[in-house]
Formats: structure tokens, sequence, C-alpha cells
């Protein structure tokens, strides 16, 4: 990769930063496409955040990717937001055009991209997503317009229902949306007829590896279930759902396809996914 004072910088800010694997994956795509581009971390405490935007202007960076704990707080020093960001009030992706600097989340498009790609079509299915954090929003933003039935489940309740709510206020040809408590009984009972299951909750992730959030009596051969942790690539939960049949997506993807949408909006080319993902992989399997 050959950097000059030409290069268009682009950097991921989160604290803590330095495990993401978006640096490796998306630098194999600037250099497979022979674009001028750079992609680096940077660890940004809360504090600072204020600072480090100041800086992305003076420095004129081009784009950024913003994630925990910064995807809300980040909006404040914005000067613009696209219309899925403005309805889910949450970015990852910020492009600077021509020193404004304009936000986006490509989370729920990432999620569905990454369905697609698995040749899963979620149009009038069932879907259940356990969490109703911030992965969750944006997925359930996105899904709600192409899922006949979404079922959203958390622990607490009133998270649920209020994103359920937000859903009804704000967009528009939703399906049928319903929401409930994160139990064992409303797993099972939703799982029975759902076509789709994701995992938007930590549940599963290293170091807790032996954890799932559905006992696997619950999991059938007609299901797809997409768990949002990537590490380890294959979770329990996939593990489960592979034996008793049914379809798997592992984490990898969702990042991949929504660093692939923010790729798009700073280059404007489309984004080489399977160069994009054998990079990831190879750099997991380094790790290990």
């Amino acid at each position: 990769m050959k950097v000059s004072g030409k290069t268009r910088v682009c950097a991921l800010l989160g604290d803590p930063a330095e495990h993401s694997l978006s640096p490796c994956f998306q630098n194999a795509a600037f250099q497979h496409l022979g674009l001028d581009f750079i992609y680096l971390a940077f660890t940004v405490k809360a504090e600072d955040l204020g600072d480090a935007i100041l800086g992305i202007r003076s420095l004129r960076f081009h784009g950024l990717n913003v994630t925990m704990p910064h995807k809300i707080s980040v909006i404040q020093y914005l000067d613009e937001l696209d219309e899925n960001a403005e309805k889910i009030m949450s970015v990852n992706t910020i492009l600077n055009q021509d020193g404004k600097l304009i936000g986006y989340t490509t989370d729920g498009i990432g999620a569905l991209n990454a369905l697609k790609y698995n040749n899963v079509n979620p149009r009038n299915k069932k879907i259940v997503i356990l969490g109703a954090g911030g992965a969750s929003r944006s997925i359930s933003f996105i899904l709600a317009k192409e899922a006949e039935e979404l079922v959203i489940l958390n622990r607490t309740v009133a998270k649920a229902e209020k994103l359920a709510s937000d859903i009804h206020r704000l967009i528009e040809g939703y399906g049928r949306i319903r929401w409930g408590e994160l139990t064992e009984e409303n797993i099972r009972k939703e799982l029975q007829e759902a076509d789709i299951l994701i995992n938007a909750t930590p549940v599963g992730m290293s170091p807790n590896v032996d954890e799932t959030p559905v006992d696997k009596r619950h999991l059938h051969p007609d299901l797809t279930v997409f768990d949002l942790v990537y590490h380890p690539l294959e979770t329990r939960l996939l593990k489960e759902a592979r034996m008793v049949g049914a379809r798997t997506i592992n984490g990898l993807n969702m990042l991949i396809h929504q660093g692939a949408a923010s790729f798009e909006i700073w280059t404007g080319v489309k984004a080489p996914i399977d160069v994009m993902m054998k990079a990831a992989e190879e750099e997991l399997k380094r790790r290990i």
C-alpha cells in the first residue's frame, strides 16, 4: 500500500478500538480496488470525543466509523444526519463532505445485506430478535419493513416496548410488531413458527463461550439463526443450531456488510465483499 500526502484517511473511533477487525478488511478492500485510501483505528475516551471530532475536521479525514460507546453521543458534533440515522438516533458512519460531517447508520442495512448474501430473504417472514439495544434498534427499523411479523424480546420489557413504539411512530410500511420479556417460555413459544432468529445480545461472546441465549430444544431445522457475535466465529448458539439442521449465519457477516455499506458511502464504489470477508477471516485465525 502506497501512502502519500494525497491519500484519503478513514478511521474508526471507539473505546476500545485496538481489537477491531475493520482496519484489516477495509484496507484490503482499498488495496484490491487500487483506491488511494487508508483506514486506521483510534481509541477515544468519551470525554475526549468532542476534541477528536474537532481534530477530524482540522485534519480533513474523509470518513469515520464510530463504535461503542460513541454512536449516540457523536451526533451532537455532526452537521447533518441521513434519514435513517435521524430516526434511529444512532450513527456508526460519518462522511466528511467538503467540511460538512454527515452521519449515517449502516448496522440495519448491514444485517439485511448479510441475510441476503447468505440467500435468506426476510420478506414476509416471522423474525424474532433477542435484545433491544443499539444493534437491535438499527436492525429492527430496517427489518420491520421486510418482515410479516417482527418480535422483539428483551430482559427489560420497557426497552422492547419503546423500540416497537418508535418503529410504529417513525416508519411506514412495517409488518406486525410485537414485544415481550426475554424468557425461556417466550423464546419457546415464539420460535415454534419463526423463520429467522437474530441474537443481538452479547450472550455467548468470548470469554463466555459456553453461554447461549436459547436452549437447543427450541431450535428447529426450518429456522435461520443469525448471531451478531463474531468472537468466537461459531458461538454455542450457532453450533447447536447447526446440529439440529438450521441454517446459520455468524456475526462476521454483519460486521463485513455494515463495513461494506460504510465503504460505499466513502468511496462511491461497490465494496468487494468476498475480499473483505477473506481478510477478516484470516485475521481472526491469526489471532487465535
